[in-house]
């Protein structure tokens, strides 16, 4: 039997323009921090033409864990840790009624005129920055064929709180997970190149089956690191929106391979490193660390990538990134429209629409400017007008266009790539 989809609910806007808040709305609430000021994190967004953001809603921490949430702990790594690494580089404690905090959130974006897609980072780093290790130790405590499910029903529970506060109508559609095949939803699986995709589908196939359950006229989805090409038939057929996030890497894959930031403590070259990328006085990774160990379990995100976001020179960073980008720049484009098509040919094929929750270059250092430069605003022109031309319904300007990073303060670029995507026009000033 063929499954028919569940259709977009009639009230949500004809595009999506997307701002990635990710865990960032809830984790960076202190004094002076981009979200001390809900109201006026939606005001700039819709300032800068945006109509959606995408968030991780910590549901198995509000409805699952069993933990008391009205005085959750939240702040930074400890010991410096993480600093200068995007994301993660969050300044002050600060303490949250977690289920009262989402609802200032949907409150909000109600005045705003905005809408929410929500999503989870449990299983990835939402619980690093809490205070003790509980809400990690829950997470890890659910054995890993059944981690998806329980995030289907925590989220299930908190559409539930929503709709008894009249906040539902906010919501555009809901994610299992985010990136669901890079963090600890997969634990235990085999990883043979080409199948692992494949291995995780019962999973997510359950965990979607029981959201279904729950909420049979709401569209529901599990998202997908990079464009799954090779993978494509390892996607379950009970999604309702194809969501990828096409970061292309390319030439920051070369510098990430060239380095190590993603390999192996022990095959880390701390001395090459330390002469090409690092600034002075930099201790060695051996001895970089957050202010406890369990932090480590709550991310996934390699040492030696966060020991070396946190303690390159950025200038220097950038250079090699600008020294060899040309060699990479066509190669780059072409990625990037090959996954953009294959994942609307998979689209199309089942009758959902398509989203593009986060991606285009990629994980860059906090102070790095690569992406926000040049070459990257017109790499952003050129993803959000192919975005348009394979009819995507919702994208991004860029994953670090949000009022975390310092794209936020180009306003220009961000209002000329979401006035073109909403009109379904390309940007203008693109120069490819």
């Amino acid at each position: 039997m063929t499954y028919v989809p569940v259709p977009i609910p009639a009230h949500l806007p004809e595009r999506l323009a997307i701002s990635l808040w990710d865990f960032s709305w809830y984790v960076r609430t202190g004094p002076g921090e981009p979200f001390a000021d809900l109201d006026k994190a939606f005001a700039e967004a819709v300032d800068r033409g945006y109509n959606t953001i995408r968030i991780c809603a910590m549901p198995y921490l509000l409805f699952g864990s069993g933990l008391d949430t009205t005085a959750v702990r939240l702040g930074p790594l400890g010991n410096g840790y993480a600093q200068r690494v995007r994301w993660y580089d969050v300044a002050e404690p600060t303490v949250i009624d977690g289920r009262a905090h989402l609802r200032a959130l949907f409150e909000a974006a109600k005045r705003h005129d905005c809408y929410v897609i929500l999503s989870s980072w449990e299983y990835q780093q939402s619980s690093s920055f809490a205070e003790s290790p509980a809400w990690c130790e829950a997470l890890l405590a659910i054995a890993p064929e059944d981690r998806a499910e329980a995030q289907a029903h925590a989220l299930a529970d908190l559409i539930d709180f929503l709709a008894e506060h009249e906040l539902d109508d906010r919501i555009a559609f809901t994610e299992i997970h985010n990136e669901v095949q890079v963090g600890r939803l997969t634990d235990g699986l085999t990883r043979a190149e080409g199948e692992q995709l494949a291995a995780l589908r019962p999973r997510l196939e359950r965990a979607l089956d029981a959201f279904h359950r729950r909420h049979p006229d709401r569209p529901v989805t599990v998202n997908y690191a990079r464009v799954p090409v090779g993978e494509m038939r390892a996607i379950p057929e009970q999604i309702d929106v194809l969501v990828t996030h096409p970061y292309i890497y390319g030439v920051l894959q070369d510098l990430y391979t060239t380095y190590g930031l993603r390999g192996p403590v022990e095959d880390f070259d701390q001395a090459r490193v330390s002469r090409e990328l690092l600034r002075p006085g930099a201790p060695p990774l051996s001895e970089w660390a957050p202010d406890e160990p369990w932090r480590w379990e709550a991310t996934i995100v390699a040492k030696p990538e966060i020991y070396v976001h946190d303690w390159c020179d950025p200038e220097a960073f950038d250079r090699w990134l600008y020294r060899r980008h040309q060699s990479w720049d066509h190669a780059m484009t072409v990625k990037l429209q090959l996954w953009l098509q294959v994942a609307r040919d998979w689209a199309i094929e089942h009758g959902v629409p398509l989203v593009f929750g986060e991606g285009w270059v990629g994980y860059t250092p906090r102070d790095a400017r690569y992406e926000e430069g040049p070459v990257g605003a017109e790499f952003c022109r050129l993803a959000v007008d192919e975005s348009t031309k394979v009819g995507a319904w919702g994208t991004i300007v860029c994953s670090n266009a949000a009022p975390q990073h310092f794209m936020w303060s180009d306003v220009t670029l961000q209002r000329q790539c979401n006035a073109a995507f909403l009109a379904g026009t390309p940007t203008a000033a693109a120069a490819y």
